[in-house]
């Protein structure tokens, strides 16, 4: 199965050479010595000037020869593959650490979809190192907890506590009180635009809060989780 390259960052790659006093053609030596890959001092020049970008294996061997870890070569990552990458972690490794069969976990990761249990989960986030955030759009859980804080804004959000709290490991306490605020400011500014008298601009308030509900939650979980 072909996987895309993970999300490289070509600069920090220059650097970090530049940084060592090596030549494009040094970089190049030392991948093909250390580490048996075929890799011209033209490609690395492609890496760096971002018209190319190495594969997982080429990432992590580049990595080695650069003397830093993976994730220091690596944009910000926001998959379970690129985490996993920037750690320097094998498939086989990570899925061990985390207690499930290396097939199915690549399965996960290759479709995106976390179905590990909640013991599961929490292994992962430590392996790699994620806080809540991070962890809810490594695992895929973002579209449906946005869903689900959208709803609990508009409706009853007592209702909503159960459901969020299993996607996310946070206290429950704080889900509780990020749920109402949202429901709280949600409905003062649907409020406001009513008293406004603006038939035309009712309701606008509301939605542009509901289009930002993430950062809205995220940012009242915060100081709370």
């Amino acid at each position: 199965m072909h996987h895309p390259s993970p999300p490289f960052n070509a600069l920090a790659a220059r650097r970090l050479r530049e940084g060592l006093g090596m030549a494009p053609g040094h970089v190049a030596y030392g991948l093909r010595a250390q580490y048996g890959l075929f890799v011209t001092p033209e490609t690395v020049i492609a890496w760096e000037r971002g018209r190319a970008a190495p594969t997982a294996q080429e990432l992590t061997a580049l990595a080695g020869v650069l003397w830093c870890s993976p994730a220091e070569l690596l944009m910000a990552a926001t998959t379970l593959r690129e985490h996993r990458i920037a750690r320097g972690l094998a498939p086989e490794d990570l899925a061990r650490q985390v207690g499930l069969d290396p097939a199915a976990y690549l399965r996960m990761e290759e479709t995106g979809g976390w179905r590990g249990n909640e013991r599961q989960t929490a292994a992962l986030a430590e392996v790699l190192g994620l806080g809540p955030r991070a962890l809810l759009t490594a695992t895929g859980g973002d579209a449906k907890l946005s869903d689900l804080l959208r709803d609990a804004a508009t409706t009853r959000w007592q209702a909503y506590v159960k459901p969020v709290g299993k996607l996310l490991p946070l206290p429950r306490r704080a889900v509780e009180q990020a749920l109402q605020r949202l429901h709280t400011d949600y409905h003062a500014r649907m409020a406001a635009t009513s008293s406004w008298g603006a038939s035309g601009a009712t309701g606008d308030e509301g939605r542009a809060y509901l289009d930002e509900i993430m950062d809205h939650f995220w940012e009242t979980v915060a100081p709370l989780g």
